[in-house]
């Protein structure tokens, strides 16, 4: 009876490390710029991508350099508006504006203002100092930089299928409008293909 008892013990040691060591987690930490594209929809990669390529062409375009030669080299002062989601899935837009105002903070050529409720939020600040701050930490109302140009886009998508295989067609349209005088400056677009079998 001891031995059956020992035999029985043992073998529940076995399947339960077994057990234990062949239920491994699924779950591997990587590089945030590793491209993981897994289920063939738009990802961080096409978000992170797609902000520096176009905002790279966004820099390179005649606007700025008019813009500049009128101004004695001064850095123009963007604000970044509504990018409307009009694809077919769901697309967090408010990471991918993120990802485009890094890249125009990171080009080191333009300035950036705060937009949505961010601002509403720092005006608020604002207002409350009027009351609670001392006269030398107050900030003052009306000294705001205004911005010269607000950048504005969709994303847009296609989708084919046939059967299992698909194919999804995403485009990314930006516009940057001067908005002292409406006119729009520089149109750009950034085009995605994905095939999944």
């Amino acid at each position: 009876m001891k031995n059956i008892t020992l035999t029985i013990l043992a073998a529940a040691a076995i399947i339960t490390t077994t057990g234990c060591s062949s239920s491994k987690s699924g779950v591997q930490r990587v590089n945030e710029n590793t491209v993981t594209d897994i289920s063939g929809r738009w990802n961080d990669t096409d978000s992170r991508l797609t902000a520096e390529e176009i905002t790279a062409e966004l820099m390179d375009h005649s606007w700025y350099s008019t813009f500049a030669s009128e101004n004695t080299g001064k850095k123009p002062v963007l604000i970044v508006g509504m990018i409307t989601n009009k694809s077919h899935e769901h697309i967090a837009t408010e990471t991918f504006s993120k990802d485009i105002e890094k890249a125009i903070i990171n080009s080191g050529r333009m300035r950036l203002v705060q937009a949505g409720t961010m601002r509403e939020e720092i005006r608020g600040e604002r207002a409350e100092q009027q009351n609670n701050a001392s006269a030398s930490t107050m900030k003052k109302f009306g000294l705001e930089h205004g911005a010269d140009f607000m950048l504005q886009g969709t994303v847009n998508s296609i989708v084919d299928e046939n059967k299992k295989e698909k194919a999804v067609y995403y485009q990314i349209d930006l516009e940057l409008t001067n908005i002292q005088t409406n006119e729009k400056v520089w149109i750009g677009d950034k085009k995605i293909k994905k095939l999944i079998k």
